[in-house]
Parts: structure tokens; sequence; C-alpha cells
């Protein structure tokens, strides 16, 4: 199984995410060129799609919401999330748990 690109800055863990806005649901999809594909209901104007990003992706990694920060990709379907708090083997090992899942 492939995960997706991660890196340590500092105390927050950086996450290439690619996002599926206008979707029949909120879900993590899988790994795309290195980046995690998300797919989210929410139509991308307004901001609406890169808050619901954040919240799912908060959800799977079972941390609060402030803690998750679009760092880049605001308008773009490729984003960089930065998991605040965080260290590198505790997102990967939520990301292998929440990828392997059926």
């Amino acid at each position: 199984m492939t995960l997706p690109r991660l890196a340590a800055e500092g105390d927050a863990v950086v996450l290439a995410v690619r996002a599926a806005p206008g979707s029949s649901r909120d879900r993590v999809m899988g790994v795309h060129a290195g980046a995690l594909k998300v797919a989210v209901a929410a139509a991308p104007e307004k901001g609406k799609a890169n808050r619901a990003i954040i919240a799912l992706l908060a959800k799977a990694l079972g941390v609060p919401r402030s803690r998750v920060v679009l760092r880049s990709g605001e308008t773009s379907r490729d984003k960089t999330v930065l998991i605040l708090g965080a260290t590198m083997d505790v997102v990967r090992e939520k990301l292998r748990a929440l990828l392997e899942a059926p």
C-alpha cells in the first residue's frame, strides 16, 4: 500500500492532498500521484470545499479542526495541508489504518 507524501516541518506534518469537490459524499478515496485523494460533497465556491476537506481530514486523523490548516492550493485541486502538533509516525499510522479500512 502506498502512502501519500508526508514531510515534517517543525511541530507539524505537511500532507499533500488532491481534492474532488462536488462528489456525492465526503470520503477519503486513496492515494493519487503521491497525494491523499479526498472527495467532498461541497461545491468549490467561497471556500466551502476547503472547509469540508479540513473537517474530513480532522475527523479521519482524529485531531481538532483547528490543528488542520490549508497551507496552499486554496483554488486548486492540489493542496498542501499542515497537521499542527502531530508527528510523522502518528500521521503515518493513522493514514495507513484509514487506507487499509474496507
